[in-house]
Order: C-alpha cells, then structure tokens, then sequence
C-alpha cells in the first residue's frame, strides 16, 4: 500500500511545523511519511530543540526547507497541513494532485515572552497540543488507502 504523504507548512519552517513532521514519521508507522516546509524558511527554534529533546526526540540536525522549492519541483502530497495562522496558511502554494488542505492552528513559540522558563512551558503546550493533533490525524487516516 502507497504510504500517505502529509507536507506541514508554518511561516519559518523553526518550530510547529518541524514537531509535526517527528510526530507523524515517528507514531504514523509506514503508513505515513511526513515533511515539512516554511514560507520563509528560517533557523530551527532553540525552544523547540529543547522541548522535543526532553521526549528523546532530536531535531537539531534538521534544516528549514522552502514549500516553494517543494512546490516548483512537483511534489505530490495527499495533505498540506498548515500549522500556522490562517492568514499565513492562506499564502501556501495549491499543490497538484489529490491535495487535501487542512488547517491546525497553533501558537507561534517564537513570539512567546517571559523568562526562558515560561518560554519553555509555553512551546510544552504547543508541543503536546501537536502530538495531540497528529495521533487524532493518524486515528481518522490510517485506514484510507490512496
């Protein structure tokens, strides 16, 4: 069976995005295979290397990708889910293909204030909320075959 191919987009490709994408290659088996992508791609978020490291999960060797280079080069995904607000999902590329666009809004950790410690506490919430999200993704999907 073709694995389902999920793109996550936010703005910087630093942090949602980013936990998404481990989240869904890591509890999704090999019925899913993730990516991820900014629209201005930045540099990933210590706050999130931080967080995913306490659940034993490294990001700190991925880099940020442009959804506009996965766009230009044809890339075919059954879902682009938007992470970010939907004024920014609104600017994502419409792929070719059977694309189905989703939008899970989450609050962007690099706009998180306070001391590093509420910064922390702060991206643990967001973290979960998307771990939340994405085992509630692979639960709906995980029995559609494409």
């Amino acid at each position: 069976m073709e694995k389902i191919k999920v793109l996550f987009v936010c703005v910087h490709n630093s942090a949602r995005s980013q936990m998404a994408e481990a989240f869904l290659n890591q509890l999704g088996g090999d019925q899913f295979i993730a990516e991820s992508a900014g629209l201005e791609p930045g540099v990933l978020n210590p706050l999130v290397l931080e967080v995913m490291s306490e659940i034993c999960m490294d990001l700190s060797e991925n880099q940020t990708k442009s959804v506009f280079d996965f766009f230009i080069q044809g890339r075919i995904f059954h879902f682009v889910i938007a992470v970010c607000d939907g004024a920014n999902a609104e600017r994502c590329p419409i792929f070719p293909g059977i694309t189905k666009r989703l939008g899970w809004s989450f609050e962007d950790p690099s706009s998180f204030e306070g001391t590093h410690e509420e910064k922390l506490a702060r991206t643990r919430v967001v973290r979960d909320s998307i771990k939340n999200e994405v085992e509630d993704f692979i639960r709906t999907h995980q029995l559609v075959s494409f």
